[in-house]
């Protein structure tokens, strides 16, 4: 009888925490129309129409607290408002917003990474030709001064810019990789108020 009272207290807990993580991943965004979605100056159709800056930057604000793995995204329209058609054109819409731009971020991160990488093998390079030329050519003359003086600072610059390009740059994209990362794997609904 204890083991069954104790099982029932813990189960509400659990319930609970479900719960609270649900709305934890849940945006909720409050909308007069369908284009408060949409960017005012573009005049295409609903399914090609570019997004709102307005719009994903209120979503990705309110994203900055969630802590699970995907972000469902709830857009409430006034009952008199809703179309079923439309929200379906727009719910496809944000979902290739959401994929090509987490893509193009993904790649863009993967990008710096590399040519950091680049940029710090090249600058070792310059200073392993920069230390073989006072080894080998000491005193060969001026020319030889002269590309040193070039070449170890060249070697300094682009070793040290390709480091932070590997560790800091890439990082400033992270904030906005995650949200697309996180709104493409979610649901997106459309809700009345």
């Amino acid at each position: 009888m204890e083991e069954k009272e104790g099982l029932n207290k813990e189960e509400p807990m659990q319930k609970g925490y479900h719960r609270k993580l649900l709305r934890l991943s849940e945006i909720s965004l409050w909308l007069d129309n369908y284009d408060d979605i949409f960017s005012d100056f573009d005049p295409r159709p609903i399914s090609q129409r570019a997004l709102s800056d307005d719009f994903l930057r209120e979503a990705k604000k309110a994203s900055r607290e969630n802590v699970s793995g995907a972000i469902d995204l709830t857009l409430l329209i006034p009952t008199n408002e809703r179309n079923p058609h439309q929200e379906e054109v727009i719910k496809r819409r944000l979902k290739q917003h959401l994929n090509k731009h987490f893509n193009l971020l993904s790649k863009e991160k993967k990008w710096t990474v590399k040519k950091g990488l680049l940029f710090t093998l090249f600058g070792i390079l310059l200073m392993f030709i920069a230390t073989y030329i006072i080894v080998e050519y000491e005193e060969k003359g001026l020319l030889f001064n002269f590309l040193i003086v070039l070449i170890e600072p060249g070697g300094w610059f682009l070793f040290w810019e390709g480091l932070d390009m590997m560790l800091f740059e890439q990082k400033k994209i992270n904030p906005e990789l995650e949200f697309y990362k996180k709104a493409s794997k979610g649901e997106i609904s459309f809700s009345s108020y």
